[in-house]
């Protein structure tokens, strides 16, 4: 799946796409993608903007597909150990992976104002980080890289 970012897009074939290369990855992974983790799964990708789990919570039980916390926790727990979401530690809530079951290094692009997020890949061994893990012998496995700005259409509306 493409990455959006912050440009227009057709997002309902955003939603279809994103939703049906996680059901063929589960499919060959042998994986269950149950109606609530997909319900899940389609409520990240609805607006680009990181979701908390009591948000999703909330929404599945509008829907009637459950009311308790472990119900949400359990699918987005899913959803980040096979790869199809992330959890954007900052704001402590979680997005969809624009590559998902891919394994990748990505930077999440936050906007302060409208709080969607951007996926951007991530390479830690070039950079500045990466130099300077090298120089220690250090080896970099994992890192999470959050940074937060205004979008193209929030610094269009404040000009």
């Amino acid at each position: 799946m493409e990455s959006s970012g912050f440009a227009k897009h057709d997002h309902g074939a955003c939603i279809r796409d994103g939703v049906a290369l996680v059901d063929e990855r589960c499919r060959e992974q042998g994986l269950q993608f149950t109606p609530v983790r997909r319900r899940v799964l389609e409520l990240l990708l609805e607006g680009h903007r990181a979701l908390g789990a009591y948000d999703i919570l909330d929404r599945l039980r509008e829907e009637g597909l459950g009311s308790q916390p472990p119900v949400a926790y359990r699918a987005l727990d899913f959803l980040v150990k096979n790869g199809f979401a992330h959890k954007i530690e900052r704001l402590n809530a979680f997005v969809a992976c624009t590559c998902p079951g891919a394994h990748h290094a990505p930077a999440f692009l936050i906007c302060r104002s409208c709080d969607k997020v951007a996926e951007a890949e991530l390479d830690m061994r070039q950079g500045r980080l990466g130099e300077s893990a090298a120089e220690l012998g250090f080896v970099i496995e994992r890192a999470v890289v959050e940074a937060e700005g205004l979008c193209p259409n929030c610094r269009g509306a404040a000009a």
